[in-house]
């Protein structure tokens, strides 16, 4: 699941991330996206913009970009956990699950209390533990521990 916010805010008179995400959000998409190009012109360097950058570009289904953008911020904010998971996320759902273990890990050393990332990185320990128990699964025999264990993998992974 990706993280809606960072805890930095403009504090200038100019347009918030939140101020922003509430039009985006009141389905003003449009609006909201010539307003953050606008307050990302002036401030280019705002961790909170550029992350709802992301979160937009994601919820657009431009994955590749909001990948980009995300990776972008570990690099630039390398002490934000936010981008972390939500590039986690990303690369989870593309099945790349190592890549978001790690960057949940990432994460999670930045901020040990951060809930969300928890439970991404539970997510994605249960695709992965699914991954393995697919992969005993198909030898010669199979143990009906084996099956059950796959099936409640199975069952795990599917509850969203």
């Amino acid at each position: 699941m990706l993280a809606w916010a960072l805890p930095v805010a403009a504090a200038d008179g100019l347009s918030s991330a939140r101020d922003i995400e509430t039009l985006y959000r009141r389905g003003e998409a449009t609006l909201a996206e010539q307003r953050l190009d606008s307050a990302l012109a002036q401030r280019p360097g705002d961790a909170s913009l550029r992350f709802l950058r992301g979160v937009m570009l994601s919820e657009a289904g431009r994955t590749a970009q909001a990948m980009a953008q995300f990776e972008g911020m570990t690099q630039e904010f390398p002490d934000l956990p936010e981008p972390y998971n939500n590039l986690a996320v990303l690369q989870a759902a593309a099945g790349q699950l190592d890549r978001a273990r790690e960057l949940l890990e990432a994460a999670l050393r930045l901020d040990p209390a951060y809930q969300q990332a928890h439970e991404n990185l539970g997510d994605v320990f249960v695709r992965l533990a699914q991954r393995a128990y697919q992969a005993a699964a198909t030898g010669p025999r199979t143990e009906a521990t084996l099956q059950t264990k796959l099936r409640l993998a199975r069952e795990l992974a599917a509850v969203r």
